[in-house]
């Protein structure tokens, strides 16, 4: 295992799979505009969620940024797709890994209207984002009426504490496919 940002990445080598750009090119972020402070670019997240309210979704937004110019943003979308997993993090990071053309977004910060759910956070992590500047702590959220300390809680707890029942089934069965993928010469490790 390899641990960057105190997160640990499965695999060997830092494998990054990178869409073919001609020699020379400008990356996609690398645009005419003009380069942005950490404040004008929170200013961005905050509109976002204040506009998505508007719009009727939930008060969250997100831009991911790479020296100060904006590769994407996100809103929330949970009720307007019908997508639990639609939070503006996760909807920014799916955005700039397309428009980047990469799952690894080191390099990149993260801008959120509100402290990053678990959910959330676990995605930045996975995304390797550089650092994440927010607007509303979780507490602020709670008091909005989303409280993510049941989950939170939730987490410290051994599996047979925790409120929902899990249970490991078949895993001898399930080893098989780690099995391939470790024997896997032409893997792209993430």
């Amino acid at each position: 295992m390899h641990v960057r940002n105190g997160f640990r990445r499965r695999g060997g080598t830092d494998s990054r799979r990178t869409a073919s750009r001609p020699a020379g090119a400008p990356t996609p972020c690398d645009t005419t505009m003009n380069t942005m402070t950490k404040e004008e670019l929170m200013k961005e997240a905050i509109a976002l969620s204040v506009t998505n309210v508007a719009r009727g979704g939930g008060p969250f937004g997100a831009v991911i940024a790479r020296e100060g110019k904006i590769v994407a943003t996100g809103a929330n979308r949970v009720t307007a797709d019908n997508d639990p997993t639609a939070h503006a993090e996760v909807n920014a990071i799916r955005a700039a890994a397309e428009r980047l053309g990469t799952f690894d977004l080191s390099g990149c910060e993260i801008y959120t209207s509100c402290e990053p759910c678990p959910m959330c956070l676990g995605a930045i992590y996975w995304a390797r984002l550089d650092k994440i500047y927010f607007a509303n702590g979780k507490e602020d959220a709670r008091t909005a009426g989303f409280d993510d300390s049941l989950i939170y809680d939730e987490l410290a707890l051994p599996r047979p504490q925790r409120r929902l029942p899990s249970e490991e089934l078949m895993r001898e069965e399930a080893l098989e496919a780690f099995r391939l993928w470790a024997g896997k010469s032409d893997k792209t490790e993430y």
